[in-house]
């Protein structure tokens, strides 16, 4: 089997038991770190990585997605799972090609969501978020790589909070070929158990960018799979911008105080 063929056969193992962390690095450096904390599969972050480049959320092309993708997949020895945003297509036909060379650079898995960046109309219209979906399984399959499919209903964080149309989305997501079901956004814990029963077998990821749950708790909810999203890469730009600000506004270096010792950091790349 190959190094891909394994990675996709571990991270479908994940999804069969348990629950598991998967947290999202937004570069090399950083997914390299939490390889070697012991994470067992790792996920890119849209909002992370393009940060990291200077640009808002949604805003890097196809192209820069996908030589992240593979810089991050080759980086590590553990499956990487995608967020491949809506495909960078509207039609299923553009979302098909999309994916087929998505599974091309080496991750386990990844992501199709149904947000159309349009306030007015934040979510695809029903029939034709499914169908994204169901092209997107296609071309994994036509593909051969196994690589994993997640389904993801995004009216939580696009203005649509309707628990009702959420779960009646990630179903037909479900019967559409996703393998596994997210929607981001959900902070009640009876909202998030809703889902899981709603969807069951099917395993769920949740998003948790703040301190509102623990993994005991979600585990205990039947969640599957917990991803942070850019949490992470926005707990180090805090950092940074605090320190800096406080140079440029006071002329004082209090906030470097914090920093990690670059003795640290080169150990933990050295392992790498």
């Amino acid at each position: 089997m190959t190094r891909s063929g394994d990675q996709v056969l571990a991270f479908r193992t994940l999804h069969q038991a348990g629950c598991f962390v998967m947290p999202n690095p937004w570069d090399v450096g950083s997914a390299r770190v939490l390889a070697n904390l012991g994470f067992m599969a790792l996920a890119t972050t849209s909002s992370g990585f393009a940060w990291s480049i200077g640009r808002p959320d949604n805003g890097v092309t196809l192209d820069e997605a996908l030589a992240h993708m593979a810089a991050i997949a080759a980086s590590v020895d553990v499956p990487i799972n995608a967020d491949f945003e809506g495909g960078f297509a509207m039609e299923p036909d553009g979302v098909a090609a999309n994916v087929a060379r998505a599974v091309l650079t080496g991750i386990a898995g990844l992501s199709i969501e149904d947000s159309t960046g349009d306030a007015d109309h934040p979510l695809f219209d029903f029939a034709l978020a499914v169908e994204r979906v169901r092209a997107a399984r296609v071309a994994i399959d036509a593909s051969g790589s196994g690589g994993l499919l997640t389904g993801r209903s995004e009216g939580f964080i696009a203005g649509r909070p309707d628990l009702a149309a959420t779960i009646a989305r990630l179903r037909a997501y479900a019967e559409a070929g996703a393998d596994c079901l997210y929607a981001p956004g959900l902070r009640s814990m009876a909202d998030i158990a809703a889902v899981v029963r709603a969807v069951a077998p099917k395993p769920v990821n949740v998003l948790v960018g703040s301190d509102f749950t623990s993994v005991a708790e979600l585990a205990e909810a039947g969640v599957r799979r917990i991803s942070v999203g850019g949490a992470l890469a926005g707990t180090a730009w805090a950092g940074f911008i605090r320190a800096a600000t406080e140079i440029a506004r006071d002329g004082t270096f209090g906030g470097l105080a914090g920093a990690v010792p670059s003795s640290e950091i080169e150990g933990a790349f050295r392992r790498g």
